[in-house]
């Protein structure tokens, strides 16, 4: 099973403290207004912000437990060691106003590669671009995420990047809806490279979703039956691998003899 060490406080440097005393499988809950009292006996090197450094400077003056760091003079440690000298003063005494900041979420999901030569095949691109688009409706699955504005990325020759993108009126983490606006992206950038008379080998396709929000929420592009088709095709890749299984359109895309796969970064 899972082995968690758990600490319990009032603040993050005391539960931080306090879950590294019992490891592994441990639980320590710190009282509120205990603070001071549950540091006081631990060495100096429990408190955050002090390394072998500080420590060395703090044992040369005779401190050896963070409750002797809480009981001297602190204008003395000020005008030794500064700021750090406040920090430390302070954490010593088991305040620690920093707030708890929740894991950013991301802004956009994305997936690209890069052929091993340039690329004028137009098949060749799109079967890459499915496959871009299948890991990234995915990992928007994963992450319980769908997004609006579908963005096609294109390397060209010499080095040139290109992107393109459309925004849809409801927001989807489907495979299938990522990968028709995108190819259709695609096509409208060769068609108007043609209509120039330009021929611009790709080295490098992307394709990424923005624009998220968080929920399972159907939109107008998605339906029941997709969204279990979706969970069914990444239930049995996280099983077998990602080669496992593939939709019939996949297969009239893909031409997997006409380019080689490898798992898109």
């Amino acid at each position: 099973g899972l082995v968690l060490s758990v600490g319990l406080a009032t603040n993050k440097l005391c539960a931080k403290v306090a879950s590294d005393l019992r490891k592994p499988d441990g639980l320590v809950v710190v009282p509120a207004g205990e603070e001071r009292t549950f540091l006081a006996p631990l060495p100096l090197e429990r408190l955050w912000g002090v390394g072998p450094k500080t420590r060395a400077l703090l044992e040369g003056w005779g401190l050896r437990t963070i409750g002797d760091l809480a009981a001297f003079d602190r204008s003395t440690l000020d005008a030794r060691l500064g700021e750090h000298g406040t920090a430390i003063h302070e954490r010593s005494h088991g305040v620690d106003d920093s707030p708890v900041v929740p894991e950013m979420a991301p802004k956009s999901v994305g997936h690209m590669h890069t052929f091993d030569t340039n690329t004028l095949d137009p098949g060749r691109i799109e079967g890459m671009l499915l496959r871009l688009s299948e890991g990234v409706g995915r990992r928007l699955r994963e992450q319980t995420l769908r997004g609006r504005t579908i963005t096609l990325a294109l390397r060209v020759a010499p080095f040139e990047t290109r992107s393109r993108q459309r925004t849809l009126g409801e927001a989807t983490n489907d495979d299938a809806t990522i990968f028709r606006v995108a190819r259709t992206l695609l096509r409208d950038a060769l068609a108007e490279d043609r209509a120039q008379g330009r021929t611009s080998p790709v080295r490098l396709v992307g394709v990424s979703v923005s624009g998220l929000v968080a929920g399972e929420q159907l939109g107008l592009f998605d339906s029941a039956r997709q969204n279990r088709l979706n969970a069914a095709l990444d239930a049995v890749r996280e099983r077998f691998g990602d080669e496992a299984l593939d939709r019939a359109s996949a297969r009239e895309v893909r031409d997997r003899r006409r380019f080689g796969w490898t798992r898109p970064r």
